[in-house]
């Protein structure tokens, strides 16, 4: 009898070390929680969808973010913005915004949410309100004339034309891939007009893309400017995301870092 409780308080001894060990020294490579905001909520693009932003992805939750990539349905501005809605909802503390070209009009109007701490536009529409996508594009001479519609009220880049103007600095597999592979905005989407400007009550960066043949670098820069926008200019096609996906990281980290 005695030695058997000798043996279970022998046990409960050299279990007590283990059972005291705290999470981290379990884990001893997971970065640790940056400061400013932690949450990153990703909008992509017209024409491709969110998988384009992988390496921007890796690279931010390595340095410890939580990142979210919503998949929009862009059959019309007001459902996407519900779809980013419920990703800041569910974040556990204050938010970045990224948006890609008409991801950035949704995240224009999203980020009025108090959640919302800085927006970040990469080759990205700032609408203003009453304004949209279609009117922007209009608004000053377009680099190409890429952009067709569909009989059933849908948008798509002509395949002929993506690699070069599109993703002028793709490899050809990988830009033919993402031709095949379009996600279709509605016209409705692009011609819905925005009920919020979020840039003029939070810090706003943009990334603009000089060689940019889809939405015009000029007008990317006019936009930034009127909304105030801290610009990065980069060399690189619309498809800087996935060609540049550094350097739009670190625009998204220093946004992060500087939120209040």
């Amino acid at each position: 009898m005695y030695l058997k409780s000798t043996l279970a308080v022998a046990a409960l001894a050299l279990a007590a070390p283990m059972l005291a060990t705290p999470a981290s020294a379990a884990t001893p490579n997971a970065p640790d929680t940056p400061p400013g905001a932690h949450n990153i909520v990703i909008v992509h693009g017209a024409f491709s969808d969110g998988s384009g932003w992988r390496v921007v992805h890796d690279i931010l939750i390595h340095k410890g973010y939580n990142v979210r990539v919503v998949q929009e349905t862009m059959t019309t501005l007001a459902d996407d913005v519900d779809a980013v809605n419920s990703a800041i909802i569910g974040a556990d503390g204050p938010v970045v915004l990224v948006g890609k070209d008409y991801g950035g009009a949704v995240i224009t109007a999203a980020g009025t949410r108090g959640k919302v701490r800085a927006l970040v536009y990469v080759a990205g529409f700032e609408p203003d309100v009453g304004e949209s996508v279609t009117q922007l594009l209009d608004s000053m001479p377009k680099p190409t004339d890429d952009i067709h519609a569909t009989r059933d009220g849908h948008l798509y880049f002509d395949r002929a034309k993506f690699d070069a103007d599109f993703a002028g600095d793709l490899v050809t597999n990988r830009s033919d891939f993402l031709a095949a592979s379009q996600a279709l905005p509605t016209a409705a989407a692009f011609g819905g007009n925005s009920y919020a400007s979020a840039w003029r009550d939070k810090p706003s960066y943009a990334v603009i893309a000089t060689d940019d043949l889809v939405v015009s670098p000029d007008l990317q820069r006019w936009m930034a400017e009127r909304a105030g926008s801290k610009i990065t200019p980069v060399k690189a096609s619309h498809a800087i995301e996935i060609t540049q996906p550094e350097a739009v990281a670190q625009v998204i980290e220093n946004a992060a870092l500087n939120a209040k």
